[in-house]
């Protein structure tokens, strides 16, 4: 048979039609069980890169330095660029963050969707590859095979498809097993994220009033106290020195929450990380009669919390990007914190210093900012732009009616506050 079976000879018709046909039911043979040998090892590689991503991104709480492929890695670079894309054409800033905000719930659940399609497909191959091994009245073709996958992986069991063999059995209830654990996950995963998400939103509230809206070094040191004292300072940086802590730890585990936009369009977790960098880097200069122990030990955390989720976001390095403070606005800030009784030092060492301190985070948050499409605060607001716990969508028309003018100002409409 090997002889009839060879190419050449396959080819010549001198020979007998029944050696011909034997030779094409051979080659299609071969080639049948190489597509199902093939099928079975396709099947068994998705199913394993799907449930190594999972874990590593849900189960495993650190960040994943692997250089071959990774659905998760792929997924958010794709998802992520054209939705930022189309924000950027809205003009209006809080319509542009809505859209945004709708990136990091969404892209979450569409994950979850590729996860579970990934398994069912990944077993179809290879219930297709090992053979009939299922019993039903229906013909058995890839497509009731994928969805007997289906109906196993979600345990609906109709029973118009069964397993026929011990090894359909076997397969049958590992896809269900795995099914319920990712219904467990899911059930697992979403309140763990949306409580880290909770924790990581309510510092940044109780920042509007500390810091204004958007918030800014400046303003956090002179609206602290009218006159600011060590224990109010260190009490201050302690809690934020904490807080960089617990976004570090939940945005190591859980990647997705860089992507959760903050309720207010001038407010963010990137912003209030690096505003407590720049009031820390002011204490750090200098103060008189001013200790910084307690300001370094949080400048330390907030640094570090910038740099590794630079990482987790793929941020790169821009040289060409512009400078966040100027000559003119170090003198401002000086006058401002002077008002309230706070001297920050002068002169070439001082200044020397704050450049230095400044080159150890703004890279990383500019970066960072570039990436998520977030406008870092400034340094010192040069605008009039009420904060967000002083406006309301109906504070004209209570105005309005307070002056006698309720007509016009229900004309106007209301203030957009979110």
């Amino acid at each position: 048979m090997g002889v009839l079976c060879g190419r050449d000879f396959c080819r010549d018709r001198v020979l007998p039609r029944t050696s011909r046909t034997i030779c094409y039911y051979s080659r299609t043979w071969v080639i049948r069980s190489a597509m199902h040998v093939a099928a079975v090892i396709a099947g068994a590689l998705i199913i394993i890169s799907v449930l190594l991503d999972a874990f590593e991104t849900i189960v495993l709480p650190r960040r994943v330095r692997r250089q071959h492929f990774r659905i998760t890695s792929w997924f958010y670079p794709l998802t992520w660029v054209p939705v930022a894309k189309f924000a950027s054409r809205v003009k209006s800033p809080a319509r542009r963050e809505t859209i945004l905000g709708y990136f990091g719930p969404l892209s979450m659940i569409a994950l979850l969707g590729i996860w579970a399609c990934g398994l069912i497909v990944g077993f179809t191959l290879v219930q297709w590859g090992a053979g009939e091994h299922l019993s039903s009245n229906l013909p058995l073709n890839f497509g009731a095979l994928l969805y007997h996958s289906g109906e196993t992986f979600f345990t609906l069991g109709y029973g118009d498809i069964t397993p026929a063999s011990p090894f359909s059995r076997l397969l049958s209830v590992i896809e269900a097993g795995m099914g319920f654990a990712f219904l467990g996950v899911v059930i697992g995963y979403l309140p763990t994220i949306y409580g880290a998400f909770s924790r990581r939103e309510i510092e940044i509230s109780l920042l509007d009033a500390r810091a204004g809206s958007p918030p800014s070094a400046a303003e956090l040191l002179s609206r602290s106290v009218n006159s600011l004292d060590q224990g109010t300072l260190d009490r201050l940086f302690e809690s934020w020195e904490r807080w960089a802590a617990e976004v570090l730890e939940s945005h190591l585990s859980y990647p997705v929450l860089s992507f959760y936009r903050s309720q207010h369009s001038n407010q963010s977790w990137l912003g209030a990380l690096t505003v407590i960098l720049d009031a820390t880097s002011l204490v750090i200069t200098g103060i008189d009669d001013m200790r910084n122990e307690q300001a370094l030990r949080t400048f330390k955390m907030a640094r570090h919390a910038l740099v590794d989720l630079a990482q987790v976001v793929n941020a790169h390095y821009d040289p060409n990007v512009s400078d966040r403070l100027s000559a003119a606005d170090v003198s401002e800030i000086r006058g401002q914190l002077a008002q309230k009784g706070l001297k920050l030092r002068e002169g070439v060492e001082a200044d020397q210093k704050l450049a230095q301190l400044r080159s150890l985070y703004e890279p990383y948050a500019q970066a960072i900012a570039r990436n998520l499409f977030i406008q870092l605060p400034p340094w010192i607001r040069h605008d009039t732009i009420r904060d967000n716990w002083r406006g309301g969508p109906w504070d004209r028309i209570i105005q309005a009616q307070a002056l006698g003018r309720i007509g016009s100002a229900q004309r106007g409409g209301v203030d957009e506050h979110f």
